[in-house]
């Protein structure tokens, strides 16, 4: 078997580790909770791979996932590997667990003999295989009968198209994904028509057809929110919103009883515990609580998204010299809108932030937006943006892609998924 690994090996005089561009896009069950990811792939920000060479993007694809593994990638969840011809016929989808990976066939990929023996032997091996971009009257009808999951292009089919492929393909033994869910509307159309699974942009935008009432304790976090904005704290009023919430008051003493204090001394009150904590640790501990608590109950990938978005921003900032920009806060409170159903412009409110911090959230001029464009673009693996926002940032190609990998560690790490 050829060396899948190749293109992963760096010149010693260059760098001992290899970085490249990872996006992964979820997709989510009826419940709107992470079924797994399609993982999404490239070498750097000037190997886009816009020639048509599916088989070069698909080894990069398998030779990186080898490279950090599929738990930081996909945080346990399963991984939707896109795969060529070429990847079935030499056997490397193998190389990859079977229970966490799901065999994504292209729409490019004529389904003879040897094709179909492949998925035969895949499936047998414990793999789950899908079928992508499937559409009425498909040449890859022959390989049906062996699809866990058929993936429906919304931009691509009618509705009476894809009610029909669900009447013809929903069975006990195969589940139909809706790709490219673009509004609450099409993910309401596509689960009423019988589709199990759903992928696109539908999840990260609130739905806003009235005006949402934000239960006291979700008022809390935006009080504290509010008050570790401000230029001066006010460590009192601090401590009696904290007081207020048991849950947090618990929190902050398990955390000064972490490793990372190894208190000696008791703490006497939750206002010494916050002089103790000092002004940037509490900033960040209580940004990055309010936060957690505030996405109880909502999808796991919002949570998600918006600590590795929160760290890039800070990551990039630094290496930009903006000290004087919380990035981390416009990263964090980027999908507070989605986590609190409720529009941007009314969770800012009141919010004392600096003035480019909330016209950048507000979709406004600002001279922090091509950082926030960087952040979103990378997210959804839009390449090219990608390079032309970072040649505007002046970043080195590997900085974007080590920024965005350390990012994803330490979002794995807090939110602690194993």
């Amino acid at each position: 078997m050829p060396a899948i690994t190749e293109t992963a090996r760096v010149d010693d005089k260059r760098t001992a580790r290899s970085f490249r561009y990872v996006a992964r896009q979820p997709v989510l069950d009826i419940e709107e909770q992470v079924f797994g990811y399609e993982l999404l792939f490239r070498d750097g920000v000037h190997n886009l791979f816009t020639s048509n060479d599916q088989d070069l993007a698909s080894r990069s694809t398998l030779d990186t996932t080898l490279l950090h593994g599929l738990d930081v990638l996909c945080d346990g969840r399963r991984a939707f590997i896109n795969t060529t011809r070429e990847l079935l016929l030499k056997d490397f989808l193998s190389l990859l667990p079977p229970s966490q990976t799901i065999v994504e066939i292209l729409e490019s990929v004529a389904s003879d003999d040897v094709v179909y023996d492949a998925c035969r032997r895949l499936k047998d091996a414990g793999y789950r295989i899908a079928l992508d971009d499937f559409v009425a009257n498909d040449p890859r009808e022959r390989l049906t009968c062996l699809a866990d999951i058929i993936k429906v292009d919304m931009k691509l089919t009618t509705p009476e198209q894809r009610g029909a492929l669900v009447n013809r393909y929903a069975g006990r033994n195969c589940r139909m994904l809706a790709e490219k869910v673009e509004t609450r509307e099409e993910f309401h159309h596509a689960k009423h028509q019988g589709f199990h699974y759903f992928q696109g942009y539908f999840f990260c935008r609130p739905q806003m057809f009235t005006t949402r009432e934000v239960s006291p304790n979700r008022l809390n976090y935006l009080r504290l929110l509010t008050e570790v904005s401000k230029p001066e704290m006010d460590l009192a009023a601090l401590e009696q919103i904290i007081k207020s919430e048991a849950s947090l008051c618990y929190r902050l003493l398990r955390f000064l009883n972490s490793a990372a204090f190894g208190m000696r001394s008791e703490v006497t009150s939750v206002y010494h515990a916050l002089v103790f904590l000092g002004e940037h640790k509490t900033r960040r501990w209580v940004q990055l609580i309010a936060t957690v608590e505030a996405s109880k109950g909502k999808s796991s990938e919002l949570l998600f998204s918006a600590l590795v978005r929160a760290h890039f921003c800070e990551l990039i900032s630094l290496k930009l010299g903006k000290g004087n920009s919380d990035l981390f806060l416009v990263g964090l409170l980027s999908l507070m809108d989605v986590i609190l159903e409720m529009p941007m412009s009314d969770v800012l409110n009141g919010i004392p932030l600096a003035k480019e911090t909330k016209a950048v959230l507000l979709g406004r001029a600002s001279s922090l937006r091509p950082i926030y464009q960087l952040m979103l673009a990378y997210e959804s693996g839009e390449w090219v943006e990608v390079t032309r926002l970072a040649a505007q940032l002046r970043l080195p190609d590997n900085v974007i892609s080590e920024t965005h990998w350390a990012a994803l560690q330490w979002a794995h790490d807090v939110t602690g998924v194993s």
